[in-house]
């Protein structure tokens, strides 16, 4: 999701900060990836800037716009870069094929700091986003959707409404709305009935649905009244709400499909110590906390949202009370099954 929102990539090999650390030798500076836009700008107000100045450090920033590829070239041969954040398919298949370090937990401050399922071996979440049931509350006021079998009653609801173009959380979404409690969605979707059944739900809505793309495309159906409701993702409706002051709301209680971002140190990287340093410093609740403000990105860490603004609170989905009605994006099931699923998809979609 990050890798669609709008943008606006920083110029690469931007050189942040001014001394090395004293008797610090190195082979070259340490190299820090982000997804650039909005989010690395907030996080190198929060994280960056505060590491430079406090450590004496030198930081080089780049941005890139995500893919294993990217990173399985990056793997070979000298290191460019030291310190990349990733979407939870790269940390799984990264992490399989040896182009991440093993992180030592002992210097980043453990891992039952963080919430459940933020961390592994390779890497450290720094950030929740989540794909969730969204409405124009100005329109449908206190009665607007309040699952996703609502969001697939037509009766209840007319008007056509928007997914996401396909398989994935569209299956997910199909199979909640069909009543599967989400213990059980990626169980059932490992097996050719829980497939089928996941789209013979989604024939029930398929001449209504206007299929969705590029992340800003929800809530610009939702302000031109296309659509009466749509899956779409938490931190762009925080954004459209404080920009143009529509009253687009989030139906958290529907259930949601929550992924986490995560910072992963390459395997050839020459400042791995530099890099866990890095790292430990800047993943503290309250920088957490001050990206989030900006984001509407949900924080890792347990006991993060004491220093949320109240604008934002209601748009994160890590938020307490919140996050226990989500469930996590099956990064294992999807890696496993897209391609499969995904020519399935291609051909009902076709029909």
């Amino acid at each position: 999701m990050t890798k669609t929102m709008g943008r606006l990539i920083l110029a690469a090999g931007l050189s942040v900060g001014l001394t090395m650390a004293a008797g610090a030798a190195m082979a070259r500076d340490l190299t820090v990836v982000g997804w650039g836009g909005t989010a690395q700008a907030a996080q190198d107000k929060a994280m960056f800037q505060p590491y430079v100045k406090d450590t004496g450090n030198k930081l080089v920033q780049d941005s890139w716009n995500g893919g294993i590829g990217v990173l399985r070239t990056k793997a070979q041969g000298d290191s460019t870069w030291d310190v990349v954040q990733v979407e939870a398919d790269e940390l799984v298949l990264g992490c399989e094929e040896g182009i991440y370090a093993k992180l030592d937990w002992s210097k980043l401050g453990g891992q039952e700091q963080y919430l459940p399922g933020m961390t592994n071996e390779c890497g450290t979440g720094t950030f929740v986003w989540s794909t969730a049931l969204a409405y124009d509350k100005a329109k449908l006021g206190e009665n607007g959707p309040k699952s996703w079998a609502d969001f697939f009653d037509t009766k209840k609801f007319p008007g056509k409404r928007s997914l996401r173009r396909g398989p994935r959380q569209s299956l997910e979404f199909a199979l909640l709305a069909d009543g599967v409690p989400a213990g059980d969605i990626y169980k059932l979707l490992a097996t050719k009935e829980g497939v089928d059944r996941a789209f013979k739900k989604l024939d029930t809505i398929k001449k209504d649905i206007v299929w969705w793309e590029a992340g800003s495309q929800p809530v610009q159906l939702l302000q031109s009244g296309e659509v009466v409701m749509t899956s779409v993702y938490n931190g762009r409706i925080f954004a459209v709400n404080n920009a143009d002051k529509t009253n687009f709301a989030l139906a958290w209680s529907a259930g949601f499909i929550y992924q986490v971002d995560s910072w992963a140190i390459l395997a050839n990287s020459p400042n791995k110590d530099q890099a866990e340093g890095f790292l430990k410093f800047i993943q503290t609740s309250a920088r957490q906390q001050d990206v989030a403000n900006v984001l509407a990105y949900g924080p890792t860490l347990k006991d993060s949202t004491s220093q949320i603004a109240p604008n934002v609170l209601p748009y994160l989905p890590t938020a307490p009370g919140v996050i226990e009605q989500g469930f996590a994006f099956d990064t294992t099931f999807w890696v496993d099954n897209i391609e499969a699923l995904n020519e399935r998809f291609n051909a009902w979609a076709a029909q």
